[in-house]
């Protein structure tokens, strides 16, 4: 039987279901900006950055504010829209 190098997934970190998230500021609020996979995006959403649409397969990123506690206040942005809004800003945030 083959010998497997892999370690085990640390118990005491949460899973984070479709990619990376991590905490940027804008303006004078912080957001939570969670990366999804293509294989996680099954559908397609308008981005506010541009007003364009976010195909169902296409990566991007999920933002919302940190302070927060539902999920009205996410909104789905290409990931060139939201590393561009300070020059584009939002259609609608």
């Amino acid at each position: 039987m083959a010998r497997r190098n892999r370690r085990a997934a640390e118990p005491s970190a949460p899973p984070v279901f479709g990619g990376h998230e991590r905490r940027e500021s804008w303006g004078e609020a912080i957001f939570v900006v969670r990366s999804i996979s293509g294989a996680a995006a099954t559908k397609p959403y308008r981005c506010p950055g541009c007003a364009q649409e976010i195909r169902a397969g296409v990566a991007h990123v999920v933002v919302w504010p940190s302070a927060s506690t539902d999920a009205s206040g996410r909104r789905h942005w290409h990931t060139s829209c939201w590393a561009a809004r300070a020059r584009r800003g939002p259609t609608s945030f």
